[in-house]
């Protein structure tokens, strides 16, 4: 899956890919682009966003980017849905 954020990486935009790729999709792929333009190249490339403003898996309040990605897993995985199905399929590709 390809995974799209801002461009100038920060801790928390270092932090999210590392997140991403130990517990989701060992064979994500990493798009960085102006903060503009996440949006745009997210639909045109098939991306997920993240850590970017009004998406899922972006700042909520005093939550950083890795709680709400940290959150989203502990809660697909208890349900069985939405991001931990990556999870399943990069299990399955060991």
């Amino acid at each position: 899956m390809k995974w799209i954020t801002r461009e100038k990486v920060k801790v928390d935009r270092v932090a999210c890919p590392w997140l991403i790729k130990k517990f989701v999709d060992k064979d994500a792929e990493f798009v960085f682009v102006p903060g503009e333009k996440v949006m745009t190249e997210a639909k045109r490339l098939d991306a997920i966003p993240y850590d970017v403003k009004d998406v899922e898996l972006g700042h909520h309040g005093k939550e950083c980017s890795f709680e709400a990605i940290l959150r989203k897993i502990q809660a697909d995985r208890r349900s069985g849905a939405g991001v931990a199905r990556a999870d399943r399929q990069r299990r399955r590709h060991r």
